[in-house]
């Protein structure tokens, strides 16, 4: 684009002026940041309108992608990359006597997801744009995310992520495109004026949905999506009589509970009220959604809608959006005067649906007293679904009961929402080659056998844009240096670099700029979080969401080995190394909780243990966010991916790693094997047991945790210090449940679910190999390098380009 310099210093100016009533000299950094924001969102909305305007007129199919969370990040840095002018704002503010990486500390990270399920949208649709496909994505406007983890005397503590106290200049409030959402009320028939039975809903609550716009700027192109956000009011939420006879609370009742549905992501849903609100969130988006699309296609096509499927498909982000399926047939039949097979037809070729999970639980079910107070015209419609879908089960599987009970839409008194998806979408995909081979042999194996055509894998990826050029501008200068530039859009040409694998020069430039990365995150975790860290140790990094699945506990249990083992012999060798840590537990996950009360006890201890001072270290870093991993992935050595083998559905954190730089040690899992075969299996540290050695283990019933620690006097140890008092004191015993999790078994579950005491020796193993191969430096460069360079798959534009040809069917439109 073209970028006037002058022009851009004088609208910062006149902005400052006209919004805060300063001049430059008077204006914080905050001021500064909104007006920068401001004037890029000018440059912006110029390729924006030109965007809509040109899909206007093209008429293509167009993908759209429903979502619970979209964790994006923050905006500025992002935009001016994509938008090729990063440079050029700098020098601005350089000749403003503004640095630039302050003023990006002014932007908080916008709070609309947690962990990888919203990453992976937003770097979807970062991929969409920037490959010009019209692609868009729909979500919740939360106005105060998931939340802000504190580290308190080492607990976690959840305080509100009030990301919008200011106001957020990337977003364009859409007050006429707001559209009633209902809940509660009574279903009642009455006669059409053809004969037929209308539905209609009465005495319901009204929720008013009022959409956000986000600017989704492609790379390199003049694309720009739409990411539309809704915010949740009630029209008549203030009762003035009320207030007048002074009753305050009750007066803005209505209010509250309508905004409580946009207020936080995830609210703790461990009671019925929780569930019930956790619903409402789901419908209410993507209610509003399939409003605003019909409302689309009949201004754009008119009210044939047999035509919807050919300018429309919806991507069902996991089973938090599958509600959709029922309310668009309630949509097309009580809104549009539809019949069952016309709209049945019509939605069963507009939803595909992407699974991310393997874990039972994870699989949502609503139970059906409160899915039915909620949404009672809805839940008419989910019990006609399940009808007719046990009837093609039926008439596929005659007799077999235990099956047809299996895979009901309806059954021990819930809504079984992945089924639901499964009925109702024409394709279903999982995310890893494992994940996708599991949910066809075992998770959803029922469903595979009725519809094998539905079936299909999209293994994820991640943006190179974020995660290299932004995050790590060193090891990108780097790159462009020895194979040019076209990899920003084609990580496939970084395979150039192998032939720098044995570049002395390029080895050291390379280790080199790893340091350099190294020393900026110990400045950063110091300056933010007053957390101490050696550059020249390695740092082992672990961060993702807190799951006993994910295994942390592992993880934590093997410094405790490390560190044992340096108290029995002072005078052992071992290669300096920092433990990193940082997770969000969800608030009302108890024994995550507790994993991290774990691991700061644990620090606080070694820590402060000068006789492995400068060998080893422990930190957790709070609140983890994608402002703080854009920070750790540059800096990271060793990407720690230890799930069960056979839990993890991808993951995308380890492409990240990978990309930036960092050796595996991880499980067979997720997309780690799709990684290793990239990689190499020389350059990661694989180890623990295979999801078929899993399952033979269980079909067996054959676990016994007590033979692992019987045989390994250090394991035993280390998990009996968990109840000795080292960490905690025998009188609080803060780690009990934690050691009965793994001896005993808790919940009525068998003892330790996930194979931590199974798994460790090995992973104890990889960790020697690991340390052993950082000592040679030569060696542990070419084996980074080897990552980077083969990291092309894990591209979200190739995931992208798989979905686009192989799903959605949507071709490019180019903005001219």
């Amino acid at each position: 684009m073209d970028f006037d310099k002058e022009k851009f210093k004088a609208s910062i100016r006149n902005r400052l002026k006209r919004h805060y009533g300063k001049n430059l000299e008077e204006a914080n950094q905050h001021d500064l940041y909104d007006a920068v924001s401001t004037t890029v969102m000018d440059h912006i909305q110029t390729n924006w309108m030109a965007t809509r305007k040109k899909y206007e007129d093209d008429k293509s199919r167009q993908v759209y992608y429903l979502s619970a969370e979209f964790l994006m990040g923050r905006a500025l840095g992002n935009n001016l990359i994509n938008f090729g002018i990063m440079n050029k704002v700098r020098e601005a503010l350089d000749e403003l006597e503004y640095d630039y990486n302050l003023l990006e500390e002014e932007e908080p990270d916008a709070g609309l997801g947690n962990g990888g399920l919203g990453r992976l949208a937003a770097c979807f649709l970062d991929s969409l744009a920037t490959l010009e496909y019209p692609g868009h994505g729909y979500g919740i406007r939360y106005q105060y995310g998931m939340f802000e983890q504190r580290i308190e005397n080492g607990y976690q503590v959840e305080h509100p992520d009030n990301w919008l106290k200011h106001r957020d200049p990337w977003e364009v409030k859409r007050s006429d495109r707001a559209v009633k959402v209902l809940f509660g009320g009574t279903p009642i028939t009455e006669k059409g004026p053809k004969g037929n039975v209308v539905f209609k809903l009465i005495n319901a609550e009204e929720i008013l949905a009022t959409p956000y716009d986000i600017p989704i700027v492609g790379f390199d192109t003049r694309t720009v999506n739409r990411l539309r956000l809704w915010e949740a009011t009630s029209e008549n939420g203030f009762d003035l009589q009320l207030f007048n006879d002074m009753h305050y609370i009750r007066a803005v009742e209505r209010q509250n509970n309508a905004e409580n549905i946009s207020r936080v992501l995830y609210p703790n849903d461990s009671g019925p009220s929780g569930k019930a609100l956790r619903l409402k969130q789901q419908y209410f988006f993507t209610s509003a959604s399939l409003q605003d699309l019909v409302r689309k296609f009949k201004r754009d096509h008119g009210s044939d809608f047999s035509r919807f499927p050919t300018y429309n498909v919806i991507q069902l982000n996991d089973t938090h959006p599958v509600v959709a399926i029922p309310e668009m047939m309630r949509l097309l039949m009580d809104e549009n005067g539809l019949g069952w097979d016309d709209a049945w037809d019509i939605v069963s070729r507009t939803f595909a649906y992407t699974n991310h999970t393997i874990l039972a639980e994870a699989l949502e079910k609503w139970p059906i007293d409160i899915f039915q107070g909620l949404l009672p015209r809805v839940y008419q419609i989910v019990e006609e679904i399940n009808r007719r879908s046990l009837s093609v089960i039926r008439e596929k599987f005659p007799g077999d009961w235990k099956r047809q009970n299996r895979m009901g839409i309806l059954g021990d008194g819930m809504i079984r929402m992945a089924s639901l998806a499964i009925v109702g979408c024409f394709s279903v995909n999982g995310v890893a080659a494992l994940h996708t081979q599991i949910l066809k042999e075992s998770a959803l194996s029922d469903w595979y056998e009725l519809f094998p055509s539905k079936f299909n894998n999209k293994t994820n990826g991640v943006t190179q844009r974020r995660w290299l050029m932004l995050s790590n501008p060193r090891l990108s200068a780097f790159i462009t240096a020895r194979i040019g530039s076209g990899w920003e859009k084609d990580l496939s040409r970084l395979k150039a670099l192998e032939a720098f694998a044995d570049d002395e020069a390029s080895l050291d430039e390379f280790m080199d700029i790893k340091r350099n990365n190294k020393v900026d995150l110990a400045k950063y975790l110091k300056d933010s979080q007053n957390i101490f860290i050696d550059p020249d140790s390695i740092f082992d990094v672990q961060v993702k969401r807190l799951h006993e699945y994910k295994r942390q506990l592992l993880n934590i249990l093997h410094v405790m080995y490390l560190y044992n083992r340096l108290i029995a012999d002072p005078s052992a060798v071992m290669v300096p190394q920092t433990f990193i840590f940082g997770a969000k537990a969800a608030s009302g996950y108890r024994r995550a909780k507790s994993i991290i009360k774990l691991i700061t006890s644990v620090a606080d201890r070694i820590n402060n243990d000068h006789r492995v001072k400068g060998r080893l270290r422990v930190v957790f870093v709070e609140n983890y966010r994608v402002s703080l991993a854009e920070h750790l992935f540059p800096a990271s050595d060793i990407s720690e991916q230890i799930s069960t083998a056979g839990k993890e559905a991808s993951g995308t954190g380890n492409m990240k790693f990978m990309m930036n730089g960092a050796l595996t040690i991880g499980t067979l899992d997720g997309a780690n094997i799709e990684i290793v075969e990239e990689a190499g299996a020389d350059n990661a540290f694989i180890f623990g047991l295979t999801a078929d050695e899993i399952r033979k283990i269980e079909s067996e019933h054959s676990y016994n945790p007590q033979e692992y620690l019987a045989a390994n006097p250090e394991l035993a140890l280390v998990v009996n210090q968990l109840i000795d008092g080292t960490y905690s004191s025998m009188s609080d015993n803060l780690f009990r449940e934690l050691y009965d999790s793994l001896v005993y078994g808790v919940d009525g579950q068998r003892p330790d679910v996930y194979y931590v005491l199974a798994d460790f020796e090995a992973y104890a193993l990889a960790h020697q190999n690991m340390a052993d191969a950082y000592s040679d430096r030569k060696k542990w460069a070419r084996m980074a390098l080897l990552n980077v360079a083969r990291s092309g798959k894990f591209s979200s534009d190739r995931t992208i380009e798989d979905y686009a040809r192989e799903i959605w069917k949507i071709n490019k439109v180019v903005v001219d």
